[in-house]
């Protein structure tokens, strides 16, 4: 089967128009030469690329188009009028009709999470069916494909999401997926009284997904909304949305209705005006992205929002050296911070080494980062930094005393990247501890979305200006303790406040664990994914009834007015 888009058009210029044989007779001229015009010029068929669209579906049911022709020439030199050219341009701009989609939705979504055992059933079946397509290895390829044609990713990279997803799928399609909405009682102040606490759906939601992902962020996303009874409408990005739609296409396949959610290709402005057009529709928004986008969200949608934006990942290499884990170790570093080129919200962004690793570990990761190259996409175009910005940055930590570039901080070699994406070598830099916590603070910690890391070298007497540090960064998303000294480990988690925080020494930044929270921290805002908790927490609403059903005190008489 195919799930790319195809559609056979019939196209035709236009005619050009008859030329007019006629000779001129006139008083006087009894024999004047030839005068017919000629006829005007046929029609140009022309298509206009929109790049607001990435599908075929809004082209119209006629797949015939035809230019106008010219009209005949006519006597006394009169040429014909030229056809109009036949330009075919979707509109795309509209967003009424989602609109009116959101506001259709109830407000206690298409069906109640607790209740509605056969929509829990149908929509494990399209999970189970639609994660066996996914086995098959030419659908596998085809999205792993279809993913590297828009994201820069090694073709393993890009397989390893495809499996990621299936194996989100099937456990979506599992019998445990009915309970995650389960309820509970608690008993009340007095006899005849229970407190039940349910969950709710929001009803109308709204996901925002971003570019790095393009198949496993969206589809956790919608599949969470849809389980716990929402209806969502998903916005990828423009540059990867063809990925979703693909999906999305292939639920449809396996018995999803259509009506149970909508996809919308556009730019971000077309989107501002849909939310801002129809937040009072929207109950929930879940966005993944910028810190500075999620800003604007929160208070356009009055906080009904739930955020996983920028992070600005640590880890930290303990005091425990162990020479058989070094190859490990360097290998999990160098994954940590340049795989997918650095483009991932989980992105090693700055690695505090101790110095009982320092002179084995760092030769090792700069082998391991200089093995990465454009030809296989190990490293490949960063596509929200360009090479400008990129080595204004780094001109400005290299100008802190005593910085200096371990490793990188040169283009990629024969390439034929736009200069609107950057182009940069796997790049770190080290920074003196000494200056870590100085007026450069913030310049040091400012995420680089892309193949870039800063170093940190340090000794047992400088721990406490590294966890000086690690309180201080505001971004906290993941972060990875590498050691498998239990004191050490207690003494940074005790100090530290993080969201997904990795202990031991096989400890990554990166990685969304199938059965584990994975998101941000400290944020009342702030979305996690992966976990049924997750899910709950963010597509659904606690809802508590109180029952109250006596009995009546035998001695209560009605009290004084108060």
């Amino acid at each position: 089967m195919r799930f790319i888009d195809e559609t056979i058009i019939h196209v035709k210029a236009g005619d050009g128009g008859h030329g007019c044989i006629a000779f001129l007779r006139e008083k006087f001229r009894p024999n004047g030469g030839p005068c017919g015009g000629d006829g005007g010029k046929g029609g140009d068929v022309i298509f206009l690329s929109d790049k607001q669209l990435s599908t075929l579906q809004d082209l119209p049911n006629n797949h015939h188009y035809k230019a106008k022709r010219g009209e005949h020439g006519k006597g006394k030199n009169c040429h014909g009028k030229n056809g109009d050219d036949f330009i075919i341009v979707p509109d795309t701009t509209n967003v009424s009709g989602f609109i009116k989609n959101l506001s259709d939705c109830p407000k206690s979504g298409l069906h109640n999470p607790i209740k509605n055992v056969d929509r829990y059933v149908l929509l494990g079946d399209i999970c189970a069916k639609s994660a066996e397509l996914m086995r098959d290895p030419e659908i596998e390829l085809f999205f792993a494909k279809l993913i590297q044609r828009v994201m820069p990713k090694s073709i393993n990279q890009c397989i390893g999401e495809v499996r990621v997803t299936r194996i989100f799928l099937e456990n979506f399609a599992g019998d445990g997926v009915r309970f995650l909405a389960r309820g509970f009682s608690n008993p009340g102040d007095h006899d005849g009284q229970q407190s039940n606490g349910y969950r709710w759906p929001f009803g109308s939601v709204v996901v925002i997904a971003p570019f790095n992902f393009p198949l496993e962020i969206p589809v956790l996303q919608f599949m969470g909304a849809l389980f716990m009874g929402n209806r969502p409408l998903v916005k990828s990005d423009s540059k990867v949305s063809i990925v979703f739609e693909q999906f999305l296409r292939m639920l449809i396949y396996c018995g999803l209705s259509p009506k149970d959610a909508d996809l919308i290709h556009c730019d971000g402005t077309t989107m501002g005006q849909l939310i801002n057009d129809g937040k009072e529709h929207i109950r929930q928004l879940q966005f993944t992205g910028s810190s500075e986008v999620a800003e604007h969200l929160a208070i356009e949608m009055n906080g009904k929002i739930k955020i996983e934006d920028a992070g600005f990942d640590w880890k930290i290499i303990g005091p425990d050296y162990h020479p058989e884990w070094l190859d490990y170790v360097a290998w999990q570093c160098d994954e940590d911070a340049y795989n997918a080129s650095g483009q991932k919200c989980s992105a090693q962004s700055i690695l505090f080494v101790h110095q009982n690793w320092s002179e084995n570990l760092l030769p090792k990761i700069k082998a391991l980062a200089e093995r990465r190259c454009l030809n296989n996409l190990t490293v490949g175009p960063v596509l929200t930094w360009n090479n400008k910005d990129i080595k204004t940055h780094i001109d400005a930590l290299l100008n802190i005393k005593g910085a200096k570039v371990l490793f990188g901080n040169e283009e990629l070699e024969n390439h034929q990247i736009p200069e609107i994406y950057g182009s940069i070598k796997p790049t770190a830099i080290e920074i003196p501890i000494e200056e870590l916590l100085s007026r450069n603070f913030e310049l040091i910690t400012t995420e680089v979305f892309g193949p870039f890391q800063v170093v940190i070298n340090y000794n047992n007497d400088q721990l406490s200006i590294v966890l000086d540090a690690l309180e201080k960064i505001q971004m906290n998303l993941t972060a990875a303790i590498v050691s498998n000294d239990l004191h050490f480990q207690q003494k940074v988690l005790g100090k530290t406040v993080n969201g997904t925080t990795y202990s031991g020494l096989r400890a990554r930044t990166t990685g969304a664990p199938q059965n584990h929270w994975f998101g941000p921290s400290g944020d009342p805002r702030a979305a996690g994914i992966g976990t049924p908790e997750a899910i709950i927490n963010t597509w659904s609403s606690h809802r508590e009834i109180i029952q109250d059903f006596g009995p009546l005190n035998k001695d209560w008489k009605i009290p004084e007015s108060q």
